[in-house]
């Protein structure tokens, strides 16, 4: 390791760059660029991830929402085009049917109603809900809770409302807890304040009273508008969206291949698409990455035999002077590395200096396309190490070409 600090050699080293600027900065850029693109590519990568957690953040991502339209097939007598409603049994037998698979069910109905604080009123969302919505997609409450099963058994008239109706309905400052507020010409104690998602939300701003309650005011009898499902983890989430759609046409005598007596969305089907894509993107960025590692590193050798092809008459002056063929080949292959080290550090700082921007002008507000866009510090390491590991083995080849050259032979050379 003594060469390593040797004045001569990095003077020859200093030397050789002076001369060679241009060909040294091309040389250089080709590397930096590589592992620059590295970062830039992973940590957009990353920011896409985070944009994408954020979208689902408060959701339970293996869930499936289902609700009833038209029949599309005439079945068991009755004709195309009938409408019909899910109901409460329905909910029994499928939570009964599928325990194993069902981690939670939540039958909804909901409405349009005027919503009345003393002379202050809005036109919202009015939805009948068990405790367990909280569950699969969980509220940001600003005061106060959401609905409990104390709630359900009592058929309390409760409300929890948004931060949006909380501001058009009472007064600045105004504590809502405790409050009443009227729907439907019945009054509602607040009993919770939350805050809408910035996620994907199926709501809005919407007024959550129990369900028994609910249903008692609206006369809903056992008819559910809609429900979400949520599966154990584990569970194929397309799987049991079939299944328990061919139940549910079964239980109403729908066609089996009706597509249209029942719709559906399936969270878990639409995350993995994207998941699927970030996992591409990924694979991408690395083999983009590595490959124009690769391809700098291989200029940096290319360039190195130029260089030791231009300097045969010095190298030859060095091995009759007594020069060993080791320290020849020890400073070219430190050449090498210290091209390789310099091109690596400017490109993760260029590379760390974008990721930055990038997370100034695009990684802030709710709709924010990349959210904090950043590499890992060991993936940083690996590359950079990687980078002067291949840097070192290209530097070999020039290195080893500078040695078996003769000293006469070397000398003359023209």
């Amino acid at each position: 390791m003594k060469f390593l600090f040797d004045s001569d050699t990095w003077q020859e080293i200093y030397g050789s760059i002076r001369k060679n600027k241009i060909r040294t900065a091309i040389t250089i850029i080709g590397v930096l660029w590589g592992i620059f693109l590295l970062v830039v590519l992973l940590g957009s990568a990353r920011g896409l991830e985070n944009s994408f957690n954020k979208l689902f953040g408060n959701f339970a991502t293996n869930s499936v929402f289902v609700w009833t339209q038209s029949t599309d097939k005439p079945f068991k007598g009755f004709q195309e085009g009938r409408r019909f409603t899910l109901t409460l049994n329905d909910i029994e037998l499928l939570t009964s049917e599928y325990a194993n698979e069902i981690r939670l069910l939540a039958p909804r109905n909901q409405t349009n109603n005027l919503i009345i604080k003393d002379f202050k009123s809005g036109s919202f969302n009015v939805s009948g809900d068990y405790p367990i919505v909280d569950q699969i997609q969980k509220k940001q409450l600003l005061y106060g809770r959401f609905l409990n099963e104390n709630d359900i058994l009592s058929n309390a008239k409760v409300a929890v409302i948004s931060e949006d109706m909380y501001k058009q309905l009472f007064d600045l400052d105004e504590f809502p807890i405790g409050q009443l507020v009227k729907i439907n010409s019945i009054n509602y104690k607040v009993i919770g304040v939350y805050k809408p998602s910035t996620s994907v939300d199926f709501d809005g701003d919407t007024a959550y009273i129990p369900f028994t309650t609910f249903k008692k005011v609206y006369n809903t009898a056992n008819r559910v508008d809609w429900m979400m499902i949520t599966a154990y983890e584990g569970v194929d989430i397309e799987q049991m969206e079939k299944d328990v759609l061919l139940t549910l046409k079964g239980l109403h005598k729908v066609h089996p291949e009706d597509e249209r007596a029942f719709g559906s969305v399936n969270l878990g089907k639409e995350i993995g698409k994207v998941t699927g894509f970030l996992t591409g993107m990924q694979f991408l960025t690395w083999f983009v990455g590595i490959a124009t590692l690769i391809a700098g590193v291989f200029a940096i050798g290319n360039i190195l035999l130029i260089t030791v092809k231009e300097r045969t008459q010095e190298i030859g002056i060095r091995r009759a002077l007594g020069a060993t063929p080791k320290s020849i080949r020890q400073q070219i292959i430190l050449e090498s590395v210290f091209l390789t080290t310099i091109a690596g550090m400017i490109g993760i700082i260029s590379g760390a200096s974008i990721l930055a921007l990038i997370d100034t002008f695009l990684g802030a507000g709710d709709d924010a396309v990349l959210i904090n866009p950043t590499v890992d510090i060991p993936i940083i390491i690996i590359a950079f190490t990687t980078l002067i590991v291949l840097g070192t083995l290209i530097g070999l080849i020039p290195a080893h070409m500078a040695t078996i050259v003769r000293p006469i032979e070397a000398l003359r050379e023209e």
